[in-house]
């Protein structure tokens, strides 16, 4: 009885290797790719200078995201902590960060940051 169950458990484990092996051997890829193997830097060819001038309206714009995007996860808790705080200090608190990014949005659009035309 053990005999049989240890005989069981080894061809199990021999059948098991052969199909990992087998799998291991047709999943392999030989042909090298020059693109694949090459690193892919947002468009950009990676073999040519990386000195390049770059719009700068592209960082502004990142910027720009990046603060509206931070200012839609600092909203978020505002809305969700109304029931447990002090309203007239929730509204103050709302109205002030509120302000600011109205301010903000006044400033870049006053700077022309907005504008595409240029």
């Amino acid at each position: 009885m053990i005999l049989s169950i240890l005989l069981m458990s080894m061809i199990i484990l021999m059948i098991s290797m052969l199909v990992m092996l087998l799998a291991s051997i047709l999943s392999k890829k030989t042909l090298i790719d020059r693109e694949k193997s090459s690193p892919f830097e947002c468009g950009f060819d990676p073999k040519s200078s990386s000195r390049l001038p770059f719009s700068l309206r592209f960082f502004l714009i990142t910027i720009i995201f990046l603060i509206f995007d931070v200012e839609i996860a600092l909203i978020l808790p505002i809305i969700c902590i109304i029931k447990f705080s002090n309203l007239f200090m929730w509204t103050t608190t709302s109205l002030i960060f509120i302000l600011i990014l109205l301010i903000g949005l006044y400033h870049e659009w006053n700077q022309g940051m907005l504008n595409w035309s240029n």
